[in-house]
């Protein structure tokens, strides 16, 4: 196909004013107010778009469980902002919901919040230090997030706080069932399914007479995981949602391979950090909610000591819970955002697709958060919330932004990965304590190389030197051409030590590294893996490692799509302790590599043929 910048849409499918008017003809007689569409896009209409014009007002949603212990169903705190003619002149609109466990505040971050990870692998960890949140928000307002944006287009805006945050009743459970069941009450609440009461104990009712029973969702980070918990209950009404960097499970978010691993940027997090971080609830239920939750529940389960799956890692992953979804997805990520890693979104959208639910994919080259561009949003809703015809399941399914290109100007290609992308199978040559080949070529009797773990150098010194006893590193030759990557790289590694644990992780970089404090996010790192040899065999059982016994493991890197420039190479660095993600074991441990057993695939656009021009 021929790729083109968003702001190039096909002509094929779009709506004009005209028809669209044509379709709100018979009902904008008698009212003055109606949404007005152009090129498949809702438009800014002037009536809705004076803020001292908008209804806003509260309630509180009653939900199907009961979660901090009362023996009362759980109430939600919802408000809505919805344009004056759903008031005046009975316009029904569809809604944007936005939930959040951190819209009345958060825990302050303090020394002895994040788990202590200087402490040797399998050992159980020191304790930490429990905070509590300060509550803050008043009401009506929950929070003023996407309404300057929707409603003035012809959306009313709802906004929900989290069970056992803010002024919703209930316990916060991280990723829990509560926390999929309370969105889908407020959505049955819009669509005339259940109750809201003007009061948190009251029993006056109120409805939302205003709403078409068209609802879409969106938000960042774990505000976009909540979308998708509602999604994934099979909700009626749920029409469309834009998970925005999401984290889908909670094990990939803590856990790598069977490794504890952190999320970047919060060393030491953990799933019961995260619940005291947001548990902002009414204060008399914490006790409760806390010794349930956290104490219980958590603290039995989550398991620091060996990282393995379990049931409660599985109960907290919502590619297990997809078979009822329904909503048409548009997921957006950044390829380098190491907090909540491009996996989360990819492991989605690729089972949406399996089940037929629309779905396109828009991935940007920065961190963590970032949406897509309004046009893209806009096109979705318009087309999922007020059904204008305006082709947006015909348009490309992958968005990308390329290195050198503004997030709102992505490139369109035809699917992620790139479906021109083959696997190449790369090989590992003896010599990475120096800077050894890495090469399409299996050279036999390569024998065993050593790393000696020592955390106390970071990642980024490691791939920065000629010579380093803690490190492997194998370089590509130099690329006399651009090279495109798109897709998942997978590391099959023969692995031994002298230890019955160890950390093992695998960076794959662009050399030479950019020292420089300007260099762009994607100079240096392509992208990252991390695995426990104790897992080798599953996920669910770790097995010490013997002295002398190599281990076969196979893994994915994190998910990319990337242009490596002429002039650089690529280079697979593969050592111990990282120490901006995993545990501080004491210096020391070796791993052993069987470089005849160890195979780099790297999925390159155009295959061998590509990469074999670009290293002639």
């Amino acid at each position: 196909m021929t790729f083109s910048k968003i702001g190039f849409l096909r002509q094929a499918g779009i709506v004009c004013c005209m028809v669209v008017c044509l379709h709100f003809a018979s009902w904008g007689q008698n009212n003055s107010s109606v949404p007005v569409f152009k090129d498949g896009e809702a438009q800014i209409v002037e009536a809705f778009s004076e803020p001292s014009n908008w209804i806003r007002h509260d309630l509180w949603v009653e939900t199907t469980f009961d979660t901090d212990g009362d023996g009362l169903l759980d109430r939600m705190h919802v408000a809505v902002t919805r344009p004056k003619q759903t008031e005046t002149e009975g316009l029904k609109l569809p809604i944007i919901y936005c939930t959040s466990p951190y819209y009345a505040g958060t825990a302050e971050f303090s020394q002895g919040l994040f788990w202590n990870v200087n402490h040797e692998l399998g050992e159980t960890p020191p304790p930490r230090t429990h905070v509590e949140v300060k509550r803050r928000g008043k009401r009506p307002i929950i929070s003023n997030s996407h309404i300057n944006t929707w409603v003035p287009r012809g959306y009313i805006v709802v906004h929900s706080s989290s069970p056992g945050t803010g002024l919703s009743q209930g316990a916060p459970t991280v990723g829990g069932k509560n926390e999929s069941l309370a969105p889908k009450a407020v959505i049955d609440w819009l669509c005339g399914r259940a109750k809201g009461y003007t009061e948190v104990d009251g029993s006056v009712e109120v409805k939302a007479s205003w709403s078409t029973g068209k609802v879409g969702m969106t938000g960042t980070s774990y505000n976009g995981t909540l979308p998708l918990a509602a999604a994934t209950t099979g909700v009626e009404g749920l029409e469309a949602i834009i998970p925005i960097a999401p984290n889908t499970s909670y094990y990939h978010y803590y856990r790598s391979n069977g490794l504890v691993r952190s999320p970047g940027g919060y060393l030491g997090e953990d799933i019961d950090v995260l619940y005291d971080f947001i548990h902002s609830g009414e204060e008399s239920k914490r006790a409760y909610n806390n010794a349930q939750i956290r104490d219980k529940e958590m603290a039995n389960n989550m398991d620091r000591e060996t990282g393995d799956y379990n049931d409660f890692w599985a109960g907290r992953d919502y590619l297990n819970q997809m078979d009822g979804m329904k909503a048409a997805l548009l997921m957006s990520h950044g390829f380098n955002d190491w907090n909540v890693m491009p996996e989360h979104s990819y492991r989605i959208y690729k089972a949406a697709k399996e089940r037929g639910i629309p779905a396109q994919i828009f991935y940007h080259q920065k961190g963590h958060g970032g949406p897509p561009p309004m046009k893209m949003m806009n096109r979705w809703f318009t087309r999922y919330l007020h059904g204008i015809e305006n082709g947006v399941e015909k348009d490309p399914k992958s968005w990308i932004v390329r290195e050198q290109d503004k997030r709102t100007e992505p490139t369109a290609y035809a699917d992620y990965p790139n479906p021109k992308a083959e696997p190449v199978v790369l090989y590992l040559s003896k010599g990475g304590n120096t800077i050894a080949e890495l090469h399409t070529i299996k050279k036999q009797e390569q024998g065993v190389e050593t790393i000696i773990d020592d955390v106390a150098f970071a990642g980024k010194q490691l791939a920065s030197v000629p010579t380093s006893k803690n490190r492997l590193l194998y370089v590509s030759p130099v690329l006399q051409t651009d090279l495109h990557i798109s897709g998942i790289s997978n590391l099959t590694i023969k692995v031994g030590s002298d230890k019955k644990a160890a950390n093992l992780s695998v960076w794959l970089v662009s050399l030479p590294w950019n020292p420089e404090k300007n260099a762009k996010i994607t100079d240096n790192v392509i992208t990252r893996g991390w695995a426990d040899p104790q897992n080798h065999t599953s996920l669910t059982e770790s097995e010490d490692m013997e002295a002398g016994v190599f281990y076969t493991l196979r893994f994915n890197l994190q998910p990319d799509d990337q242009v490596i420039k002429k002039g650089q190479q690529i280079g697979l660095m593969v050592f111990s302790s990282d120490q901006e993600f995993t545990l501080h074991p004491k210096a020391g441990t070796k791993l052993f590599i069987d470089l005849d057993g160890t195979k780099l695939e790297l999925p390159v656009v155009g295959g061998n043929k590509a990469f074999k021009k670009a290293i002639k």
